[in-house]
């Protein structure tokens, strides 16, 4: 929807005030002073989408199902597509999201003079509309909640990986598919859309009229510098190199900005060594798939924290890896903590060393006891954060302060 028709609504409904329903209200209220602006959210009591009723139009967050929306809507990611004037890259996936798009910014700040890193990542795409010009490069990160009922698509798109999540929201892994497919429903032949050729979205090319561009198969790096750990993050490197280089980004400059890079927060994140333990805070990964990716990384893990919210996840492959790789210690947490306790007794001959509890304190006291000097203590739950942290950013710092406030001596805190 274009500035001008947005205009024509006077009354007009933020339905959910997250970040993004915030950053919604700020441009509305900016570029059409003349509308009423409202809002509504699930913290305003039950009735608060009866407040619909009175809108002539609708701003749907992403949190919001669209079977909740009533009226007339469109979306904060809908508005800003539908008026902005620079060129939009936008990277998507199930892992590797933030990493991905972080460091394709990284690279692209290397020649072009206005990179701008924002959506689902932290910064709403609304809030750096007003000073954009038509040589902005915009790097976005796009959620599956964004991309619902999107009507647009980047003019380059990145699709990192692809596996069954948030099923709780979509309503079946299918449909969680589907959005993902739809970011790609509405380019042209001019556009592009980059992909793994070893991973599910290879074979979404019948969804778009792009140019197909498959990952950067050459890794021209000294892996020795750089600081992102394991096949996984190899991969997103070579999505990002792909990127740069379709943006005529010289190859010194590609090789300065990866060397340079430090793994964002919770992304196997190395906390230090306290105590001749080892501590890495993994908390991003909500997957049984993210976390094998971690146990595969790191050798010598002797300590796992598991579990949270249960979203359907099957556990089996996970506990398979835990018994090969002779895991001794784990830590878990509610709800699915009791199903991979129930998986790990019938496997037969891997009994490891369990504590099922909610307290990441008493969690980290755990591993304390019981990891062993040189080895590894690894916070990687294997399913989201919600049956007991507000997030998972929330849980990765409790993680990382208890670890140091019981930690006596503090060999390093670098993630090489």
């Amino acid at each position: 929807m274009k500035i001008a028709e947005l205009q024509t609504y006077k009354k007009i409904l933020i339905l959910g005030m997250g970040k993004e329903g915030a950053s919604a209200k700020r441009f509305i209220e900016r570029v059409a002073p003349d509308s009423v602006v409202d809002t509504a959210d699930i913290k305003d009591g039950q009735d608060y989408l009866k407040k619909q009723d009175g809108a002539d139009l609708v701003v749907r967050s992403p949190g919001v199902h669209t079977e909740l929306v009533t009226k007339k809507y469109t979306t904060a990611t809908n508005l800003f597509f539908a008026n902005c004037l620079g060129q939009i890259i936008g990277v998507t996936g199930t892992k590797g999201k933030s990493t991905t798009a972080s460091l394709i910014a990284a690279l692209l700040k290397q020649s072009i003079p206005d990179v701008r890193l924002v959506g689902n990542i932290g910064c709403p795409m609304l809030d750096e509309l007003e000073d954009a010009t038509a040589n902005t490069v915009f790097v976005v990160e796009l959620s599956s909640y964004q991309l619902t009922d999107i009507n647009y698509s980047p003019h380059i798109v990145v699709i990192v990986n692809w596996f069954p999540e948030h099923r709780d929201f979509h309503g079946s892994f299918e449909l969680y598919k589907q959005s993902k497919e739809r970011v790609l429903s509405f380019q042209t032949p001019s556009d592009y859309f980059i992909f793994d050729p070893s991973e599910e979205p290879a074979k979404w090319g019948g969804f778009t009229k792009a140019h197909l561009l498959p990952y950067a198969t050459d890794f021209p790096f000294d892996e020795k510098k750089i600081q992102l750990l394991g096949s996984h993050n190899k991969k997103n490197i070579q999505a990002t190199v792909t990127v740069a280089r379709l943006c005529k980004v010289s190859e010194e400059k590609i090789a300065k900005a990866i060397y340079g890079f430090v793994p964002l927060p919770h992304r196997l994140q190395k906390v230090g060594t306290f105590k001749g333990i080892t501590f890495y805070d993994d908390a991003i990964s909500t997957t049984p798939q993210s976390t094998i990716a971690a146990l595969n990384t790191l050798p010598q893990v002797e300590t796992l924290f598991l579990g949270g919210q249960d979203r359907g996840y099957e556990f089996d492959e996970l506990i398979k890896v835990l018994k090969e790789k002779n895991i001794k210690n784990i830590v878990l947490f509610p709800d699915t903590g009791k199903r991979i306790k129930e998986g790990i007794e019938k496997m037969n001959g891997y009994s490891p060393s369990l504590l099922e509890i909610r307290d990441m304190e008493q969690a980290v006291k755990f591993a304390y006891e019981k990891t062993g000097k040189g080895a590894i203590c690894l916070l990687s739950t294997a399913s989201p954060s919600y049956s007991v942290w507000k997030n998972f950013e929330e849980k990765g710092d409790l993680f990382q302060q208890f670890v140091t406030s019981m930690g006596d001596t503090h060999e390093t805190t670098s993630n090489g």
